[in-house]
């Protein structure tokens, strides 16, 4: 009998109650509540924060019972009942500053009541937060965890007066904590992206951001080890379903959802949503993608004319971690704190980490999502476009294939007039790398004028765009520089085509090949 998913429970009493299965991370908690602390801790939305949380009050409340058999149950931890403030501010209003400060001068009273204790509303926030933690210091030094914290700002990006205001909300409100240091046991907040100006940032000098930790890289999410011990017989069960080898399966699912990376140590994890998802249904799908479309990234990346091809292996210092203002948004930076980005590698003696897609699921999801928003071809249709190109190539059909990416450019609304060349030469980078994962091969892309090499297992397609001359010129181009020779050997039919762009009808309107 297989132990069940706890897919959307994330009260950690619940989980161990209804005997749902646990990946044991409380060696991590444990290191990080033995002495007192502040901490901040950044990661993509279902990774697994609010359970974490709930793990924590459970520890601080001293409900040993509830770790029967884990790492903690063995170690050195006194149990010790502490008062606990818990903040979720996914469910806290934020959509205007006056809501913001109202919903948590609620949140704070009927924690005060869950203690016997009245608080008067009608002080300022900072009262309250202060009176509520000094009166509760009184039972045992306090403890406050605070989930999504950056919610406020996140859900107003896009109504930047409003994200200032709740950005100086919750500077106002965290600011208080360092003059109660005498009254706190622990402070843990959780968010996706680490906002400058809000206090416990620049306020409190002895935060410990773990967000790019060594020591808790493995935190939250799901080592190859522990997939292989905690989920062995799901492994077993569906390799059994879609009669694989265990081993072609363990590959398959490394390659779907593996790769997330937090910190210069080489620990890559599993998104722990898009596996239990995973095991639940028996299909492969873009589970992490669809909780959360990238709209407003799609927008800024745009609003930026921020290079596509930057995305895979850009190389950057460790300031892409530091904290972020809200006026002067960068792309890169956010992409990897919502986790469409993630560290692929580290280079200790340049000190420079290397950026990239974590995985095919994100890969693919995400350069979709870019086709559609680009193309303006709607987001559906775009995988069986794809579809239909690499069928008409697998056929040798050079017309179909062109056929079939003309539409790509023919939905773009004429209302944009675009011109610019490097708007359309963006939809070429992104079809092809697409193309190339539905073949399941690399496609070497060059974009200034397109380059594009597409393997198939019997085939290979070498492509030249041009965008100021003709098809034949760009065809000759392939030739007279031998982008066909690297392939020679491989006994594939080596296919060379040549098209181009009109700037004018902004589609593709001749090509040949050979």
């Amino acid at each position: 009998m297989l132990k069940p998913l706890p897919i959307g429970i994330q009260t950690y009493s619940d989980l161990i109650a209804g005997g749902f299965l646990y990946i044991d991370k409380t060696e991590y908690i444990y290191n990080m509540i033995k002495h007192k602390g502040y901490y901040f801790l950044s990661r993509p939305r279902r990774f697994g924060k609010s359970l974490l949380i709930s793990t924590l009050d459970a520890v601080f409340s001293g409900k040993k019972e509830l770790f029967k058999g884990l790492w903690i149950e063995k170690a050195e931890y006194d149990w010790q009942k502490y008062p606990v403030i818990r903040l979720d501010f996914t469910k806290i209003e934020s959509h205007s500053a006056k809501a913001l400060s109202q919903s948590l001068i609620d949140t704070l009273i009927k924690t005060g009541k869950a203690h016997n204790m009245e608080l008067d509303p009608t002080k300022g926030i900072k009262y309250i937060f202060a009176d509520l933690i000094e009166r509760l210091a009184s039972e045992n030094k306090v403890v406050i965890l605070a989930d999504e914290y950056d919610k406020p700002i996140m859900d107003n990006i896009t109504k930047l007066k409003t994200a200032k205001e709740n950005r100086e909300i919750l500077k106002s409100f965290f600011g208080i904590l360092k003059g109660l240091d005498e009254h706190i046991r622990f402070v843990l907040l959780t968010g996706v992206t680490k906002f400058s100006r809000v206090s416990i940032f620049s306020d409190l000098n002895n935060l410990n951001d773990i967000s790019v930790s060594e020591k808790y890289a493995g935190l939250l999410g799901c080592t190859q080890v522990e997939l292989e011990h905690y989920f062995s017989e799901y492994i077993t069960d569906l390799a059994q379903k879609k009669n694989e080898q265990e081993i072609v399966m363990k590959d398959r699912i490394m390659r779907w959802y593996n790769g997330y990376r937090f910190s210069r140590h080489n620990i890559r994890l599993y998104n722990p949503f898009s596996l239990l998802l995973l095991f639940e249904h028996g299909d492969f799908k873009n589970y992490w993608f669809e909780t959360g479309t990238p709209t407003f990234l799609v927008n800024l990346i745009k609003e930026k004319n921020y290079d596509l091809k930057n995305f895979e292996y850009e190389k950057v210092s460790e300031l892409i971690f530091s904290s972020y203002e809200i006026e002067q948004l960068e792309p890169l930076s956010l992409l990897l704190q919502t986790g469409y980005l993630s560290i692929s590698d580290y280079n200790e003696k340049k000190m420079q980490y290397t950026l990239s897609y974590p995985n095919y699921e994100v890969k693919q999801s995400f350069l979709s999502y870019l086709a559609a928003s680009y193309s303006n071809v709607e987001t559906m249709k775009v995988d069986s476009y794809l579809w239909n190109c690499v069928d008409a190539l697998e056929d040798n059909n050079p017309e179909e294939f062109f056929e079939t990416l003309k539409v790509f450019f023919a939905n773009i609304n004429y209302e944009l007039h675009i011109k610019n060349e490097k708007y359309y030469q963006t939809i070429f980078y992104v079809i092809f790398k697409l193309l190339g994962l539905k073949v399941q091969t690399e496609v070497s892309s060059n974009i200034g004028r397109i380059d594009a090499v597409i393997e198939l297992a019997d085939k290979i397609y070498i492509f030249e765009f041009k965008i100021k001359d003709t098809a034949q010129n760009a065809l000759k181009q392939i030739k007279a520089n031998k982008y066909y020779q690297k392939y020679l050997r491989q006994n594939k039919d080596i296919i060379c085509i040549g098209a181009k762009f009109d700037m004018d009808s902004r589609n593709i309107v001749e090509w040949v090949a050979e």
